[in-house]
């Protein structure tokens, strides 16, 4: 696969974060993982990802912290988010908040990878507006100074 997302992992099981960023990995994705939501933001702090997915029951920060945290400074990352069963009514929050989607676990791995690449492509076609509206504005604004 080509033009594959990098994307961050957040979860606090170790076993379960270990698992699916190898499988992630096999697949083709450069992945992070990392076992918190404050680890989460200082990573995104520092280096640029496409799309995070995010475990919702993590102690310490909650993921629906995680994620109006993420809104709120890194606003071009797209996240999905996990849930148990019993967590429905906070993946739900999630989507209010700007969430792309949320799974239930267990899913189904491919499932996952479709999300994954359907929350790139809504990131990179928003991407790509703000990059033409960015261009049709440096260009209005050297036209005025030539006129």
């Amino acid at each position: 696969m080509e033009n594959l997302p990098r994307l961050m992992l957040v979860d606090d099981e170790e076993r379960f974060r270990e698992t699916l960023s190898k499988r992630l990995n096999e697949t083709g994705y450069e992945v992070r993982g990392v076992a918190s939501g404050m680890e989460a933001l200082d990573l995104l702090s520092a280096e640029k990802f496409d799309v995070v997915i995010l475990d919702i029951q993590m102690p310490g920060m909650s993921g629906i912290e995680t994620l109006s945290e993420i809104r709120s400074r890194h606003i071009g990352v797209e996240v999905i988010m996990l849930t148990g069963h019993g967590e429905v009514t906070s993946a739900v929050e999630g989507m209010r908040l700007g969430a792309y989607d949320y799974l239930m676990k267990p899913y189904e791995y491919e499932y996952l990878v479709v999300k994954i690449q359907e929350a790139y492509k809504i990131k990179k076609d928003r991407d790509e507006r703000l990059r033409r509206a960015e261009e049709k504005a440096l260009l209005d604004k050297l036209q005025k100074k030539w006129i």
